[in-house]
C-alpha cells in the first residue's frame, strides 16, 4: 500500500527531517495548506543540536536536546521512514534504501551533512573513552562534560577541522566552557590548553576576532594554526597533526594529551553528487541569493547540504526556510524568485558561563545584527538568549513555521 502510495506524485518532495527540512514544510504549509507534502527522514527522533555545545559545559541536561521525530512532523505533512539513496532528477523521483521510488513536482534537499569520523584514523574506535570526546555528537557531550570535571591538571586539545562545518564557532566554544570551568575551580593553572585549528583565523568574521582573542588570552591558551588532526591513538593518549609552515611544507607533528575534544571533517552526504546535485566541493548546488538548484528548476535546498557559502547554523536553516517557501511557491504559479537570502547566520559564541558574544553577519562577513547593541560585546542578556529563549523558541516557533524575525527581503 504504501508503495502504491509514493509512485503517485507528490506536490512536493522534502529530503530530511532536521531543523531545515522540518522549518521549510512548516512554512510551506502555512501558506499553502492544501499542498500534498512528503518528508523523507530514516531517523526516529530529532534534535537540537545548538544546546550540545552547553551540554559539554555543563549548563544543559541532554535530554531535552532529544525529542520523538514524530513530535515534530508538520500537521499535513506525510513521514515516509526511509532514507533517500539517490535523486533521479530527469524522472522527478527520489529513490529510497528499501528499493521504493517516491515521485515529486518539486524537490527540497535538506538531509544536513555527514560527520566523517572515519577521515581521523583511530578516532571512531576511541570516541567515549580515553579522555576523547565531541560535543558534535549527542551521547559524547555529555562525556565532554565528565572530562572537564575530572580533569585537574595536564593537556587540553581542542580541534578543529577545515571549513565549512556546522556551527563554525562551537569548536572554541567548547575551549572557553572549559576553561571558564577550570578557571573557578582553581585549576587551569596545571592545565595546558591548545586549540588546533585548520585554518589560519581564529573566526571567519574579523570584526569578532579581537573579544574572542582577549578570552583566549584570558584563559592562557595556545593557538595552533593550519593544524589539522589526522590521527587519534586513544590508549597511548597521542594525537597526531598536519601541519603546514608558510612556505606550504606539511609536516605530521604528535601531541600528548589527558583530554582532547575532536571536531571531524563534515561532507555532503554522498547520494547529493551521485544524483548530479553538486557543486565541485560536494554540496547541492543552488543559485546563492534564490536557493533554486542551478541546473533543476523544480529543485531547491537548504540547510547544512546547500551550496550558499553561508555559516552553516540553525539559524541561518530559519532564514532559508522562508525564502525557499516564497521562492518554491512562486515556481509553482510561474511567477518571478522574488525573494533574496542574504546568507544571514548566527553563532552565539559562549566565552564563558553566563555571557556570549552574539555574532550574527551574512555573505562577505557583512554585519547583520538583531539588536541594536554592540554585538562584539559579551553580554549575560545573549547566555539567556541562547541558554533559555532560543530551545523554547526552536521547539514552539521555528519548527511550527512561526517566522519571528526572519527579515526575508524581496529582491
Amino acid at each position: 500500500m504504501q508503495h502504491q502510495q509514493n509512485q503517485q506524485a507528490w506536490d512536493v518532495v522534502v529530503i530530511g527531517g532536521g531543523t531545515a527540512g522540518i522549518a521549510v514544510t512548516s512554512s510551506l504549509l502555512r501558506r499553502a495548506p492544501g499542498l500534498k507534502i512528503a518528508i523523507v527522514e530514516p531517523s526516529e527522533h530529532h534534535d537540537y543540536q545548538p544546546a550540545w555545545t552547553l551540554v559539554g559545559g555543563g549548563a544543559f541536561d541532554v535530554k531535552k536536546t532529544r525529542r520523538p521525530m514524530a513530535s515534530v512532523m508538520p500537521a499535513g505533512a506525510k513521514w515516509i521512514r526511509a532514507a533517500a539513496v539517490r535523486v533521479e532528477t530527469a524522472e522527478n523521483v527520489v529513490v529510497l534504501a528499501n528499493g521504493e521510488r517516491v515521485a515529486y513536482r518539486q524537490l527540497v534537499v535538506a538531509p544536513g551533512l555527514r560527520l566523517a569520523w572515519e577521515r581521523i584514523a583511530g578516532l571512531a574506535e576511541t570516541l567515549g573513552q580515553n579522555g576523547v570526546t565531541s560535543n558534535y555528537r549527542y551521547d559524547l557531550a555529555p562525556y565532554t562534560w565528565q572530562l572537564v570535571q575530572q580533569t585537574k591538571r595536564g593537556t587540553a586539545l581542542f580541534t578543529q577541522p577545515a571549513m565549512p562545518i556546522k556551527c563554525a564557532g562551537a569548536p572554541q566554544k567548547a575551549m572557553y566552557l572549559a576553561c571558564d570551568h577550570w578557571l573557578r575551580a582553581g585549576v587551569l593553572k596545571d592545565i595546558e590548553v591548545e586549540f588546533n585549528l585548520q585554518g589560519a583565523a581564529l573566526f571567519g568574521v574579523a570584526t569578532f576576532v579581537p573579544p574572542l582573542m582577549a578570552y583566549v588570552e584570558r584563559y592562557k591558551a595556545k593557538l595552533a594554526f593550519t593544524s589539522n588532526l589526522v590521527a587519534v591513538d586513544g590508549p597511548a593518549k597521542l594525537a597526531t597533526f598536519e601541519v603546514k609552515d608558510a612556505a606550504g611544507n606539511v609536516a605530521r607533528v604528535q601531541k600528548r594529551f589527558d583530554m582532547l575534544h575532536a571536531v571531524p571533517p563534515q561532507v555532503a552526504p554522498g547520494f547529493i553528487a551521485e544524483s548530479g546535485l553538486a557543486d565541485a566541493a560536494g554540496w547541492c548546488e543552488v543559485d546563492h541569493a534564490t536557493l533554486q538548484h542551478t541546473r533543476h528548476a523544480n529543485v531547491f535546498s537548504l540547510g547544512d547540504v546547500c551550496s550558499a557559502p553561508n555559516a552553516k547554523t540553525g539559524a541561518a536553516a530559519r532564514k532559508q526556510a522562508v525564502i525557499v517557501a516564497e521562492n518554491l511557491l512562486a515556481a509553482r504559479q510561474g511567477a518571478a524568485l522574488a525573494y533574496r537570502y542574504d546568507g544571514y547566520g548566527s553563532c552565539p559564541l559562549t566565552v564563558e558561563k553566563g555571557k556570549v558574544v552574539l555574532a550574527e553577519f551574512g555573505y562577505g562577513g557583512k554585519l547583520l545584527p538583531t539588536f541594536p547593541l554592540d554585538p562584539t560585546q559579551p553580554r549575560r542578556l545573549m547566555w539567556f538568549l541562547k541558554a533559555t529563549v532560543l530551545p523554547s523558541f526552536y521547539w514552539w516557533g521555528m519548527l511550527k513555521g512561526r517566522e519571528w524575525l526572519t527579515r526575508a527581503s524581496r529582491g
